[in-house]
């Protein structure tokens, strides 16, 4: 009997040597990536531990848009953002060059031509001076314009300054910055105004525009104080410290761009506060004084004697003009308020 030698494994049974390599070292790959993504601190990159965050919704490249992004996002589809815009760059445009839509000049006034109503190349008739209507309102629209945007330029830096300061150092700043605005609020505005402004000889634009900032900027020292409080506490600005960043970096780069979004709606919206407050301290007389071109002196000289109940044109005009100033700004305030506040999305 002839013995038969043993078969040997045929080639299909056995595992081909490539496919065996490769999947020993994919799985020795997972394992080390296992092993190396457990023995990995959190933020050992320089990040600082980061706290779990649903992500905001991605732009079409496949970008996560960031606060601002997001809130721009949010302006440009709600109406009430787009028609407060709207009036308000119409309301700079003729602010910077009022000759567009005004070719006579504001201080040229006729008395033989007071009261007089509307006619033809003069829409809103005469005042009692004798001056147009129609360009004083329009003039008007610079200085309000001007006090509004420089008071709350003024403000929100002073205020942004020692709010920040204060909030990020604490201790014995803190304590006498909280004293100090203590005092400023227990001053009325309205009255500080009528105070202040009566001992002043030259009552101009800068210096209605020097009382508002005097007696304005605790409203946002206090604000900016609570946000950057709040955003120093955050996982980024501690991991910022801890690997060494400085006092002015971690400001600028870490707690600035995250605490800054309280303090301009808060600017946006008072604003249109300071727009009311100057025509209000011009109807009292301790505002500003002729020949600078006032909403609310025009107010003032159309109510002295009545003489509005028999030209009405006089006090209409201005006194709508104002509103819609202060409509305009307010309802800015109220949509960026909108965008940029998370708690209301």
């Amino acid at each position: 009997m002839v013995e038969r030698a043993p078969e040997s494994p045929s080639a299909a049974d056995e595992p081909p040597a490539g496919a065996a390599g490769a999947a020993g070292a994919a799985g020795a790959a997972r394992g080390a990536g296992t092993a190396g993504a457990a023995a990995e601190p959190v933020g050992s990159g320089g990040e600082g531990p980061r706290s779990p965050a649903v992500p905001s919704e991605p732009e079409p490249g496949g970008h996560a848009r960031s606060l601002w992004s997001d809130a721009w996002h949010d302006l440009r589809r709600n109406p009430v953002f787009v028609v407060s815009a709207l009036l308000i760059l119409f309301l700079v445009l003729i602010s910077v060059w009022p000759e567009l839509i005004a070719t006579r000049n504001p201080l040229s006034c006729r008395l033989n031509k007071s009261l007089d109503p509307a006619s033809p190349g003069h829409w809103f008739g005469y005042d009692t001076q004798g001056c147009d209507v129609y360009t004083r309102v329009v003039y008007g629209a610079r200085t309000s314009v001007t006090v509004g945007v420089c008071a709350t330029l003024g403000v929100a830096v002073a205020g942004s300054v020692l709010g920040g300061l204060a909030g990020f150092f604490g201790g014995w700043w803190d304590a006498l910055l909280s004293r100090v605005t203590d005092v400023f609020f227990g001053i009325p505005i309205m009255l500080g105004g009528l105070v202040f402004l009566s001992m002043t000889g030259s009552r101009s634009v800068w210096t209605v525009i020097a009382f508002i900032v005097l007696l304005g900027w605790p409203q946002i020292a206090r604000i900016a104080r609570g946000s950057v409080i709040s955003a120093k506490q955050n996982d980024y600005v501690l991991a910022a410290r801890a690997l060494g960043a400085g006092n002015a970096r971690m400001l600028v780069r870490h707690i600035l761009p995250n605490a800054v979004a309280p303090v301009i709606v808060t600017a946006t919206i008072a604003l249109g506060t300071y727009i009311a407050l100057e025509a209000t301290l011009s109807y009292l007389g301790v505002g500003l004084q002729p020949p600078t071109v006032s909403w609310g002196a025009d107010i003032s000289d159309a109510s002295q004697g009545m003489q509005f109940r028999n030209a009405p044109h006089i006090l209409l005009y201005p006194a709508a003009a104002l509103s819609l100033t202060v409509l305009a700004f307010i309802m800015l305030g109220d949509a960026v308020r909108d965008a940029l506040d998370p708690k209301l999305r």
